[in-house]
């Protein structure tokens, strides 16, 4: 059963905005966004460019699309007033932002989006993909393989993540029971305790022992590599090939009332993503905090892992890589939202743990999720420009079968 969206003729009453504030774990303070740089485009006005683009993001490669359309000037070529992107440090902050309107595109995990449409009732589409793949489990030193995590805590962003919905389903495969508890609550030898970390703080957890591992976007597993504290024990996009695990979400009511604002935004991404396929080592660093935007506080070295580093030679002997045959990269950039994708992904969610009221999720047919959360319209038309779906290596009737295989 899908739930209506909030009426649109008015905002959040105070009572509703913190019942929806509820959904989330960990400091809900909006914290002062970083923007980098002070610059604000001065593309002429038109009727579909009555608003500026007002970009959240957090510091990691899955917002590489967003951030390189800002750098390139891919937006502003669309005629969009843009203003610098704005920073956030956690995933509660940026949707916080998102729900005061503080920004009007974000990417944001994908099954986040089905807890705040559906579990909140929160009026938002998601309108493309950001990209493919580019997460990873990583772990300690002393951790060899999945049953080596037994009695551990491990560390995921968010309860509404692919990351935790992927962990969970590799650690069932191996016969250990997952639980929630306090980081110093005692865990028996055949569980694994799942912890909400802000992506920052999960390599200093790791480095310290805290944690046994975390699951996450990269850069911060290439961190742990390079920093030497931790180490790849399986990626994400082994698991679930090829898997969106960010997506762009708008607000549904700027689809309907300035679609062709609208429209410029998702031809932007799309021309974005476009630009980025093979140029892989630019964009590292034009993202690195010495790139001319200091997008992000990461430096280029761990960036240039994050983006280009997936061997079948190197990752192979130690089971992160288990399918070359795949074909898979480390992250790619391609902006389809496959509907096979969202049913999939509903599926799995309505398996695994989350915190909070979830009989709205164990309610969800994932059918008609695919159809009523994802509004593909304005991307097909993005792709269509950019030379049609081969240029992202998509099939011409955008279908595709779900490949989920933990051994």
């Amino acid at each position: 059963m899908i739930h209506p969206p909030f009426c649109q003729c008015c905002g959040l009453s105070r009572r509703q905005f913190l019942k929806l504030s509820g959904l989330f774990t960990g400091s809900l303070a909006l914290a002062a966004g970083c923007r980098p740089g002070n610059e604000t485009s001065t593309a002429p006005s038109s009727p579909a460019n009555d608003q500026p683009l007002k970009i959240g993001y957090l510091p990691i490669t899955d917002a590489a699309p967003l951030l390189i359309g800002h750098s390139q000037k891919f937006f502003e070529q669309e005629g969009l007033q843009v203003e610098a992107p704005t920073l956030f440090r956690s995933w509660p902050q940026i949707i916080e932002a998102f729900i005061a309107r503080k920004v009007n595109a974000i990417h944001i995990l994908m099954p986040a989006t089905i807890s705040l449409r559906y579990g909140r009732n929160f009026p938002a589409k998601v309108v493309a993909w950001n990209h493919t793949n580019g997460s990873a489990l990583t772990v300690g030193p002393s951790v060899n393989k999945v049953e080596d995590l037994a009695g551990r805590t491990i560390a995921v962003p968010f309860w509404y993540s692919v990351h935790n919905v992927v962990l969970q389903q590799v650690l069932q495969d191996t016969g250990l029971k997952v639980v929630r508890r306090p980081r110093e609550a005692a865990i028996a030898d055949d569980e694994v305790n799942l912890v909400v970390l802000p992506p920052p703080d999960m390599i200093s957890a790791l480095a310290n022992d805290s944690i046994g591992g975390y699951i996450v976007a990269d850069p911060f597993n290439a961190a742990a590599e390079k920093r030497k504290v931790g180490k790849i024990l399986r990626f994400t996009g082994d698991v679930w090939k090829d898997h969106a695990c960010c997506v762009i979400f708008m607000h549904e009511d700027d689809l309907k009332e300035r679609p062709e604002w609208a429209q410029r935004v998702v031809n932007g991404l799309v021309a974005s993503q476009a630009w980025m396929r093979d140029r892989r080592q630019e964009v590292a660093e034009i993202l690195s905090k010495d790139g001319v935007g200091k997008y992000t506080p990461h430096p280029l070295p761990i960036l240039q892992q994050a983006l280009t580093a997936y061997s079948p030679e190197v990752y192979g002997p130690i089971g992160a890589i288990r399918h070359a045959d795949w074909g898979s990269d480390r992250i790619d950039f391609q902006p389809y939202p496959f509907p096979s994708y969202t049913e999939k992904l509903v599926t799995l969610l309505q398996q695994t743990q989350v915190e909070g009221e979830r009989t709205f999720l164990d309610q969800l047919s994932p059918q008609q999720v695919a159809t009523d959360l994802v509004d593909d319209s304005f991307v097909r038309k993005a792709i269509a420009a950019k030379g049609g779906p081969a240029q992202f290596g998509l099939t011409p009737d955008f279908r595709r079968q779900e490949v989920f295989q933990v051994s």
